[in-house]
């Protein structure tokens, strides 16, 4: 599939790089040479160039390309690069925007018609997964697959926890109502398999349906967290969409660092929400604001080693859910070792949501796992495909995939063994980086 992504900065750059990594025909434009600049190793080619130009567009191959993406920084850019892509000859193309108005379905035909398959608002997608884990504030991690009927909960394992030393080939006798699709553990990601143990400190992944998520709280060893009053440090885009999405009820504190910014923000922040000029990285202004009496601390500078600093501050200070925006990928395992308990990278996100549309199977939802280095996709089965053909404990699934659960016909089913898979099913899929490509051989 031959790939042109406009736009080199970090949206773009780690996208490149990952799917280069998968030996996609990748064409890397900027008008900046230098941000062209990638890792040894890194097959691709580059093409220094506007994307708004016709001619630069067509000199990087516009007319060959299965996909079109531009994510530069600016939104208009992006916009009138992909209608040039599609008159050119672009096959499919996808546009970053900052604008969540574009994304209204009484939109969505508007932009089709014009040249812009699908739309990406990085900042909308990183409010939504901030809004998510407040509203499940003892999870890692939370995702809501087949439309909510299948819900993927990642947790720390506490010390009390009722599944721990127990050995998954135990833990799987009675009523499957969960399947542990992975560990983390240290800086390692498994799938596990019945001879594995869960330990203390683990951060587990189930799968599960919305009625039985209390009983993952439980073998958790997790306690109910109500989230009433937060404070938020940055006064980012980010910050913007989560104060506007979050409910009125919930008391806001947000603390920007820049005088005049934290006054534009104040003219148009809800009732709901203080705006304060300061430094949330400051234990003393942070204590004076009452920290302590907090349910949730939140970190959206641009500065990822602040963040996590800031959510440690909060953590010692007493608040029982933090939540950082680490852009920063190197410092990701940073914020686990540190406690951090949500982990947001808009990067990830953003290409998580990319991702879907370059599988070949039928797919609707690809999430990237933070902390797990793994992703969980949604797939429909087509008919005759590798996965219907036998038994799922039948057929030699690699070691870094997992099926999780399946839902035919509007019923969920979780997955064991035995479990026979059917042309129409959608399927839970967890798998490490290394075999989302794998995929493929199944479900197609």
């Amino acid at each position: 599939m031959k790939i042109i992504i406009a736009g080199a900065g970090e949206v773009g750059t780690y996208l490149a790089t990952l799917l280069s990594r998968e030996k996609q025909d990748i064409v890397f434009m900027d008008p900046d040479e230098e941000k062209l600049d990638m890792p040894y190793g890194l097959e691709m080619m580059t093409a220094v160039g506007n994307p708004t130009s016709i001619n630069d567009l067509k000199a990087a191959g516009v007319k060959q390309a299965d996909m079109f993406i531009a994510v530069t920084p600016e939104e208009s850019v992006n916009m009138t690069a992909c209608m040039l892509a599609t008159n050119l000859g672009a096959q499919t193309t996808i546009a970053r925007i900052g604008n969540t108005e574009y994304l209204l379905p009484k939109n969505m035909e508007f932009f089709s018609k014009l040249g812009i398959d699908s739309l990406i608002c990085p900042e909308a997608l990183a409010a939504g997964e901030i809004v998510s884990a407040l509203k499940n504030p003892w999870t890692r991690q939370w995702s809501e697959l087949a439309g909510g009927k299948l819900i993927l909960v990642g947790a720390k394992i506490s010390d009390n926890a009722a599944i721990i030393n127990k050995y998954l080939c135990d833990l799987s006798q009675g009523e499957r109502f969960y399947h542990i699709v992975a560990i983390k553990r240290d800086n390692e990601t498994v799938i596990p398999r019945g001879s594995d143990r869960i330990l203390a400190g683990d951060i587990v992944f189930f799968t599960t349906t919305p009625k039985h998520v209390p009983d993952i709280k439980t073998f958790a060893g997790k306690d109910n967290i109500n989230i009433n009053r937060i404070t938020i440090m940055g006064g980012s885009r980010i910050a913007t969409k989560v104060c506007k999405n979050l409910p009125d009820s919930i008391q806001i504190k947000l603390i920007e660092k820049d005088k005049e910014k934290s006054y534009r923000l104040a003219e148009k922040a809800r009732s709901n929400v203080m705006v304060l000029n300061g430094d949330g990285r400051n234990t003393d202004l942070l204590v004076g604001e009452h920290i302590k009496d907090c349910d949730a601390f939140i970190a959206l500078t641009s500065n990822s080693e602040a963040n996590i600093l800031a959510c440690v501050t909060a953590k010692s200070l007493g608040v029982p859910k933090t939540v950082a925006e680490v852009e920063n990928t190197d410092y990701i395992q940073m914020a686990e070792k540190w406690d951090i308990g949500t982990v947001i990278n808009k990067k990830l996100i953003a290409a998580s949501h990319i991702y879907q549309f370059l599988l070949n199977a039928d797919v609707s939802t690809v999430k990237s796992m933070t902390f797990a280095n793994a992703e969980v996709a949604e797939l429909v089965a087509r008919p005759r495909s590798r996965v219907t053909r036998k038994p799922v404990k039948d057929l030699n699934l690699p070691q870094d995939m997992t099926l999780g659960g399946k839902i035919r016909n509007g019923v969920v089913d979780i997955i064991d063994g035995n479990t026979r898979i059917e042309a129409g099913d959608h399927v839970v899929v967890f798998c490490l980086d290394s075999a989302m490509r794998k995929i493929e051989d199944y479900f197609n």
